[in-house]
This record gives C-alpha cells, structure tokens and sequence, in this order.
C-alpha cells in the first residue's frame, strides 16, 4: 500500500513514496481506501522537524495529513450504520507516525468520519474537514450572537473562507482583510466589508467600528498585531496556539482542532451546509504522491487560494 512519507525531516524533498503493510479495521472503526489527501501548513510542520520531539515517540516514515476522503471498503464490528461499505467519505486524521492522511488506506475511529458531500469529487471533498471543523471550533470558541460582528484575517484562506460562510450562515456581520486581488473572492463568501490586510489591519478594522469587533478569527497568525481591533470584553481565537496577555477583559482562546477530531456530528453538519451551498468548497490543484513535495514546496511560497490536493 503507497503512501507519501519521510525517513528524516527537511525540506519539500525529503517527502518520498513508501510502501506501508495493509491494515484492517478493528471494533468501532472503518478502512478507507483513499482517493484524495489535502496538503495544509500542518503537514509542512510534520516534514521540517518542528514536531520532531513529539514523532520520537514513533518510528518513520513520518506521514503528513489531516483530511482525507475516499470510500469505506471494510467496516469493523459496532460501526453504526451510517457508515457502510462502498460509501463515500470524508475525513478528519490527527497523525500519528506513518497515520496521515498521504496514504492509500486508511483505518479511523468511526466519529472522525462522515459521508462525503453528495455531488463533489473526491478532492473537492477532502477539503472540508479539517478546515471545516478548525473554523467550526473558532466560531464556538468565540461564542457570538446573531446580529454581532466577527473580523476575519486571512480571509482568502481555506481556514479565513470557511469562517467567514459559517459566520454569515449563523446571521454575524463580517468584517475581512484582502489583498486588493483576493478582494472580490473574499467578497463572494459573503463579507461584508473587506479591508486591506497588512500589520496594520487592526486600525483599519477600528475605521469601520470603533469601539472594535465582537470577535476576531486570527487566520492570517497576525497575534498581538490584531488584537487592538476587538472591543473591551470582546473575543479573540487564533489558530498557532496564541494566548493574548489579559487585557481589556478580552476572552482569548486557542483553535486546536483534535479536540473536534471525533465530533462527527459536527462535521456532519458541515457536510449538509456544503450540500446547501452554505459552503464553497475550493481546489487549487491536483497532484500525484510523486509530486508530493512539489505541492509542499507551492504551499511554503504562499498565494494559494484553495487546497492543494494529493490524489491515490
């Protein structure tokens, strides 16, 4: 069984096609034979050795990934019924050794998987779940209210995408930072104001409401260089791990997404809302295993707008 791995950590070169042994699925999980893997700036930190302390603990080939889509070909013994042979599915993986998502055949815990989005590609659909439920978890961190405001850095991203459509779907005012190329994109997932990014972007988001947003999304991992923009008690969630100094009784929180890892209903939900157009689902481009570190090395140059996807 192929998959895309690394025997020591590096640079996009050092990702190479390995043969794994077949695996099967035990009590409560199923085997997916993988079509389509995305490639996120996690994986990038899987390669270069900045998880290096945390992969000792498991012996290479290191396998980068975290959404996955495919159909289920084994099933094991109490799978609820949801699940079936031969459906198509999607995703979430938190990897562990040579268990990411670059692999032909995957086995999972039956709640990190859900059917795929009726009428989407296999690479279409990877792209959902671990995006989708990072955003899902910004939005339930920072707990706002219909009729509230939310600020969106990096908002022409997968992650900035997705938090901005769940935000509108849920009846928040969006404000979002762009590149004058990407303005017209970030436009179309329903912002409503769109300002110029840039480490300035705190003081242009304070132009448009002055007393500062609700909540803020820091896709763009701008940290303190944004905080500024929210409002005394208002909300904060980034998505490195950032924890804000206290000040101005601002709520912070991080947007670690393997706490949702297993929250099937929840991506279940994001599955519907994609299947009700509430969510655009984007692919920048496709490539084979052998071209892995091509994909890696687009990725690290920046200016992607959708997911890069490797396909079995």
């Amino acid at each position: 069984m192929r998959a895309v791995g690394l025997f020591t950590h590096g640079g996009p070169e050092v990702l190479q096609v390995v043969e794994l042994p077949e695996v099967h699925a035990g009590p409560g999980e199923v085997r997916i034979r993988v079509h389509a893997a995305t490639v996120n700036p996690t994986d990038v930190l899987v390669r270069n050795g900045a998880r290096a302390e945390q992969q000792k603990l498991d012996p290479p080939p290191y396998v980068p990934g975290m959404e996955a889509a495919g159909i289920v070909d084994e099933v094991g013994s109490g799978v609820p019924d949801r699940l079936k042979v031969g459906d198509a599915v999607i995703a979430i993986v938190v990897p562990k050794g040579s268990q990411g998502a670059y692999r032909q055949q995957i086995v999972l815990d039956a709640r990190s998987v859900v059917r795929a989005p009726a009428g989407k590609t296999h690479a279409e659909a990877a792209t959902l779940p671990m995006n989708g439920l990072t955003a899902r978890l910004s939005l339930d961190l920072l707990q706002l209210s219909p009729g509230q405001v939310i600020a969106v850095t990096g908002a022409a991203g997968a992650y900035g995408g997705y938090v901005i459509q769940l935000a509108k779907a849920e009846g928040l005012t969006v404000i979002a930072d762009a590149s004058e190329k990407d303005e017209k994109l970030v436009i179309s997932f329903g912002a409503d104001i769109v300002v110029r990014r840039g480490d300035d972007v705190a003081s242009r988001i304070r132009s448009h409401f002055p007393d500062g947003v609700d909540g803020l999304a820091d896709g763009a991992v701008l940290n303190q260089l944004v905080v500024p923009a929210v409002r005394d008690g208002g909300a904060f969630t980034s998505i490195r791990g950032f924890l804000g100094a206290p000040q101005r009784d601002i709520r912070f929180t991080a947007t670690m997404v393997r706490s949702y890892a297993q929250e099937w209903e929840k991506l279940e939900r994001l599955r519907r809302q994609v299947e009700a157009g509430e969510i655009t689902l984007r692919v920048a481009e496709v490539y084979p295993p052998e071209r892995a570190g091509e994909a890696h090395r687009r990725l690290e140059a920046g200016g992607t707008r959708g997911r890069l996807v490797i396909q079995f």
